[in-house]
Parts: C-alpha cells; sequence; structure tokens
C-alpha cells in the first residue's frame, strides 16, 4: 500500500470508485454498445456475419495480447501516464471505426481499441490494492463492480437509439465521445498512487523474471482460471446476443437491454452483496457461496431449455442470477491475485487479465459461433466453462484443507 494513501486522495472512497470504475467499463462498454448494430454493419460494408464476428473476435484478442503489458508498465512509469496514454489511443481508434470503409478497416480499428482499453482494466485494479488496505479494498473493488454493472445495461439502449436513429457509424462517434471525457476525468483527477520506491525497473531481463514467476507460480494460475474463466459462461450469452436475442427469443435490437438490465442487475446485486460481507464472512466462504449460486443456476438452466421451448420471460433471469454468482466471487479472487506478489502488482493484474481475455477471446472466436443458434448448446457450454473455474478452485483448497 502507497503509504501516502490518505494524502493523494481525500475525498469518500466511494468518488474513487466511480472513477475507477469509469475506466473498467471502457473495455465491456466498447462491445456492448455496438452489438445491436451487427445487422447495419454487415448490410453497409456488404461483410458476412464471420467477418463481422472477426470484429468482436481482433478486439479481444488484442486486449488480450496488450494486457500482459499494461500492468508491467504502470509498474515502472507510474498508473497515470498509462491510463492516459491508452485512452488517447483508444479515442482514435473510435474515429478510424466511425470512418472505416471496409470491413477490413473495422477489424484493423477494433483491434487497436483492444490494444488500449485493457490499461483502464489493468491498472484500476492495481491502483485499489496502492491505496486501501485489504479489507477496504474488497469494498471498493465490490463497489468498482457495482458501478461498472451500469455502464453495459446502458450501452446497448444508447447501441440500439442511434443504430436505429443515426446508423451505425454514430455508436463509434459516441465512443469517441466517451474516450474524450474519461481521458480530461482522469488528467484532472486521478493522482499517481504508485510510490516512487515501489517502481520496478523495465530491463527486459527483470521484466521476464517477473513473468516466469508469476507464469509458473501454481496458485496464481489457478486463481486466474476461477476468476477469469467463468465470467465466459455469463459473457457467452453477451457475444452470441444477436442470435440468442433476435433469432431464438425474436426481440428487436431496441429490446435488448432486457437482458443486459437482468445481466447488469446481477452483477450490481452480487457486488453490492460481496460488499456488505466483507470483514464479516471468510473470503473463502464467499466464494464457495458464489460458486454454489452458478451451479445451481446453470443446472436449471440447461434443464429448462432441454425440456422447455424457450421464451424471454424465463430465458433471461437465469442470466442475471448466473452473473450475481459470478460478482460474490470476482472481487475476492482478484484481490487474492494481488496479494500474492505486492511487489508486482500491476504485472499481477496484467497476467490476471490476459488468462481471462485470451478466455474471451477463444469463447468469441471458436465457442460462440457454435452454439449461439441453439439455446440448449448455450446453456451447456456456460455450465462447462462455470465448471473450469469452480475445478480450479477446488484443486486451490486442496493443499489447504491438507
Amino acid at each position: 500500500m502507497n503509504p501516502d494513501a490518505r494524502s493523494l486522495w481525500r475525498a469518500p472512497p466511494w468518488t474513487l470508485s466511480v472513477l475507477l470504475a469509469a475506466l473498467g467499463m471502457l473495455g465491456p462498454f466498447a462491445i456492448d454498445t455496438y452489438l445491436p448494430a451487427f445487422a447495419g454493419i454487415a448490410q453497409s460494408l456488404n461483410a458476412t456475419p464471420v467477418e463481422i464476428q472477426q470484429t468482436l473476435s481482433a478486439y479481444l484478442f488484442a486486449f488480450a495480447f496488450m494486457s500482459l503489458f499494461h500492468g508491467a508498465l504502470s509498474d515502472s512509469f507510474g498508473r497515470r501516464p498509462v491510463v492516459l496514454t491508452g485512452l488517447v489511443v483508444f479515442t482514435l481508434a473510435s474515429i478510424g471505426c466511425a470512418m472505416a470503409t471496409s470491413i477490413g478497416q473495422l477489424v484493423f480499428f477494433r483491434a487497436l481499441q483492444g490494444l488500449s482499453t485493457g490499461a483502464g482494466i489493468v491498472v484500476s485494479r492495481a491502483v485499489i490494492r496502492d491505496m486501501f488496505p485489504p479489507d477496504q479494498a474488497q469494498r471498493v473493488m465490490a463497489q468498482v463492480t457495482l458501478f461498472f454493472g451500469v455502464a453495459p445495461a446502458i450501452a446497448p439502449i444508447v447501441g440500439g437509439f442511434l443504430f436505429v436513429h443515426a446508423g451505425w457509424q454514430a455508436v463509434f462517434w459516441f465512443l469517441t465521445g466517451v474516450g474524450v471525457v474519461l481521458w480530461l476525468a482522469n488528467w484532472w483527477l486521478l493522482p499517481e498512487t504508485l510510490h516512487v520506491d515501489h517502481r520496478q525497473s523495465f530491463a527486459p531481463r527483470h521484466l521476464l523474471k517477473g513473468y516466469m514467476e508469476l507464469g509458473f507460480h501454481p496458485r496464481f494460475m489457478l486463481l486466474a482460471l476461477a476468476s477469469g474463466v467463468p465470467f465466459n459462461g455469463m459473457f457467452l450469452y453477451v457475444l452470441s446476443a444477436p442470435a440468442f436475442l433476435g433469432e431464438q427469443l425474436q426481440l428487436a435490437p431496441t429490446q435488448f437491454f432486457w437482458f443486459f438490465l437482468c445481466t447488469i442487475a446481477g452483477i450490481m446485486g452480487g457486488a453490492f452483496c460481496s460488499g456488505r460481507l466483507a470483514g464479516r464472512i471468510e473470503p473463502a466462504r464467499q466464494v464457495r457461496l458464489g460458486f454454489a449460486v452458478m451451479v445451481v443456476t446453470s443446472v436449471l438452466n440447461l434443464t429448462a431449455n432441454l425440456l422447455f421451448t424457450v421464451e424471454a420471460w424465463w430465458a433471461l433471469p437465469p442470466i442475471g442470477l448466473f452473473a450475481f454468482g459470478w460478482a460474490l466471487v470476482t472481487p475476492i479472487v482478484t484481490l487474492m491475485v494481488l496479494e500474492l506478489f505486492p511487489h508486482r502488482r500491476g504485472m499481477a493484474a496484467s497476467l490476471q487479465t490476459f488468462v481471462a481475455s485470451a478466455a474471451n477471446g477463444l469463447v468469441a472466436g471458436i465457442i460462440s459461433p457454435l452454439v449461439m443458434h441453439d439455446t440448449a448448446l448455450l446453456a451447456l457450454a456456460s455450465l462447462l466453462l462455470m465448471s473450469i473455474g469452480l475445478l480450479s478452485w477446488i484443486v486451490l483448497q486442496r493443499p489447504q484443507r491438507r
């Protein structure tokens, strides 16, 4: 923890949570806003559904790749410069997306967006632990998750409205405006939270040693899998939204918000409960509770999809309940990752984000296209993805029991 933390931010902790949540939401916001415009983009750029899916995969894989370096850069040069530079690149890339005249150009600028947005997510996690002790850090992490939940709920509503009334390019001009506002807010408000004595060398040998130390640490990798992979049980439905919501549930683009409201309500509810439980029950018990919610919900969801004709009124709530369980788990597991290597918090946040983002990219590029047209397969894939995280957590707990 930065010894000067109290003097760096004198406002209430929740105000810093809002600023950090705004940084963290930029990545998913750049995904959710343009999903309702898939059909319009395909028609305008004469692109196939597979090519449109590539705009998403390019973003996710670029996000995963650059996530490896955002944290290391912030450990060496400070949190603030990495955030501000990332926001500049994101803003320029959004302009490029808005002005794209071919699917190839759009894929390129979407990849550039992906390279930049990870800075906010990775660095915001390191900032929390720079500024707060463990119990308070869990509350702030939960607050960030709660505030973070608002943006993806609003994003598809805004995206659907802009697409219907102003065309798909307006979605990316809107993201350009978001980038400008965030840059100004962070330039004005975000302090440098990395103490000068805590800075790490950016020498290649030192960096390689750090990556090797973290990458081959069994506990670190199990925690990264336990936090990152279950998210895809929910994210799979986000990626499959055009087919799942439009084809299977027969919802119009302007009605997609019902899905996102259910999902984000679950995230916000779980984050709120996580913050309230901080310091009151053992963290491991809370993680078990979160996984129990996800397991029960996933099994019931699969059973319902196998037995009944899918309808929106019962198909959407289970996704929200799954999100509730995930939000109970992720603040605690994320802090466990950061505590493993307090001298390399930025790098730890980077590698954790990379594991999660690589899983996101695989789900987007391979799994989602295979299952998006069948609700039973979607439910089964969601259950299996969650099971990877659950198994990682079970294996993680065995040495402690012994």
